[in-house]
């Protein structure tokens, strides 16, 4: 079975809480024996797979299977094209230099179809934000994040739109955020397919 959640702002992608206030997966009924099919942190959002089948995990998560990851970031300031450049080509963060990625700029009524978030990024008149969206191969730990900091364009908003070719906007019943449903055959071959 191959679940398409959207995932919240403000849920963790675990079953078990922790320490933190966060909500969990627990609290959405999801059928017993499904697991998350990567993860997406606290303060992230969009689509997030479950599953129930083990080889489908390790095909979709295993680094030499260079599968494709779409996210939207929304970022304090306006990025010039060097900057960019820069996310594309691979940064420093930490001890590691991130794979090449594909970098552009979303177009306003695909950003639209995004829903709200609860609670809202702090607006601030005085600064500007733009939208960049980023495709990655990889997942480390809080990478994008960490990637937009490196080049002076702090993340705002994080939202994952496509795992393979699946865009959460081209599901057959589109999803609303904390929703979930089973994928039909059509949107599963999407998951393992390159865009």
């Amino acid at each position: 079975m191959l679940i398409a959640f959207y995932k919240p702002y403000g849920v963790l992608s675990q079953f078990t809480p922790d320490s933190s206030a966060n909500r969990t997966l627990a609290e959405f009924s999801f059928p017993a024996g499904v697991y998350p099919v990567g993860r997406l942190d606290a303060d992230s959002e969009g689509l997030l797979l479950l599953t129930d089948e083990t080889v489908l995990n390790q095909r979709l998560l295993n680094p030499s299977s260079a599968h494709p990851r779409e996210y939207w970031v929304q970022v304090e300031g306006i990025p010039d094209n060097e900057s960019l450049k820069r996310l594309a080509s691979g940064i420093l963060i930490r001890d590691y230099t991130t794979k090449p990625c594909k970098v552009w700029l979303p177009s306003d009524p695909d950003i639209e179809l995004l829903p709200e978030r609860e609670p809202p990024i702090r607006f601030r008149k005085a600064v500007p934000t733009t939208w960049l969206a980023l495709e990655l191969t990889e997942g480390k730990n809080r990478q994008v994040r960490r990637m937009t900091a490196a080049v002076g364009f702090p993340t705002l908003r994080l939202v994952r739109t496509r795992i393979g070719a699946l865009r959460v906007q081209m599901l057959s019943e589109p999803l609303q955020s904390g929703f979930w449903r089973l994928l039909t055959d059509t949107e599963r071959t999407l998951v393992l397919k390159r865009p």
